[in-house]
């Protein structure tokens, strides 16, 4: 059984991260410590490859919390092996699919606004009077509506 011997130093310092960003992982259930008897952290020495599978989600704009969702569906909480990460990444490749999806419909709807930077009240696409869309519902309705979501 691997002990869990590294510092929370060593291991922000070996993963790229602060202190701060390993005990914030740990508070949304990402990772796990354990305490030593002078009740300081350590770790496991998997510890490593679980926050590198964090990183690269994040990077691919996987929420934390999808992130965690996932995670926790290995048995023990164990970190991912490599048939894991494949599991893994089909399951966020179509999340992702979708999110370009929708970046690039909304991109495509801003192309006038953005092309003349006018933002005419006339001819604006987005432009909202007297505040009528509230009616609909919150947040940016005619540029999700125009995206398709």
């Amino acid at each position: 059984m691997d002990v869990p011997n590294l510092t929370v130093g060593k291991v922000a310092e070996r993963c790229g991260v602060k202190v701060s960003t390993l005990h914030f992982y740990e508070e949304k259930g990402l990772i796990r410590s354990w305490r030593n008897q002078g009740n300081q952290r350590r770790y496991k020495r998997d510890v490593l490859r679980r926050i590198s599978v964090i990183k690269a989600a994040q990077k691919m704009g996987i929420s934390l919390e999808n992130i965690r969702q996932a995670l926790s569906c290995l048995p023990d909480s164990r970190t991912p092996n490599k048939k894991d990460w494949e599991k893994l990444a089909n399951f966020w490749r179509e999340d992702m699919n979708q999110r370009i999806a929708y970046m690039e419909k909304l991109r495509d709807s801003l192309t006038g606004c953005i092309g003349c930077g006018c933002l005419s009240m006339e001819t604006c696409p987005i432009y909202n009077n007297e505040d009528e869309l509230s009616k609909q519902g919150t947040g940016a309705i005619l540029l999700e509506k125009e995206a398709g979501e």
